[in-house]
């Protein structure tokens, strides 16, 4: 009776050794680098990285950018502020007694005498106050000058 239960200790101990082969080689393909689950795994976490410094960066332009609108919203309401006060200023004024078409003219004719006389385009102000430098010149489409 010992020696048939030696046999079956010894043919149960096998048995689980085997056992136990089997399922290391089925642990080790399924956490190959390159196959299995832990490949998956790795290409996962360099595309959650891929993506982290891609928002970051995106998350800086988009700050950079809500600056920028910021800026160019305060020169905008900057510029229309005195637009207005150039408007309600406009309506204080008498009538001009100088007819239309030759106030046109002389108009045309001042803007191009110093449309000309500038050496380079005026720079828009970068600041925020709303510079006081030029920021729309007038061309004239209607005249072809001969120098």
């Amino acid at each position: 009776m010992d020696l048939i239960a030696d046999i079956l200790l010894a043919a149960g101990a096998l048995g689980a050794g085997f056992y136990c082969l089997v399922l290391s080689r089925r642990l080790k393909r399924f956490n190959d680098l390159e196959k299995g689950v832990g490949g998956a795994v790795a290409v996962l976490s360099a595309q959650v990285d891929d993506l982290n410094k891609s928002l970051v960066s995106a998350q800086k332009v988009s700050d950079g950018s809500s600056k920028a609108l910021e800026q160019l919203t305060g020169r905008a309401e900057t510029v229309a502020q005195r637009l207005e006060l150039m408007m309600a200023s406009m309506h204080d004024m008498p009538e001009a007694a100088v007819p239309e078409a030759s106030l046109a003219a002389e108009e045309r004719d001042a803007l191009a005498e110093a449309y000309d006389s500038q050496d380079a385009p005026a720079k828009p102000a970068d600041d925020a106050s709303g510079g006081s430098g030029l920021m729309f010149v007038r061309h004239s489409r209607g005249q072809n000058r001969v120098a």
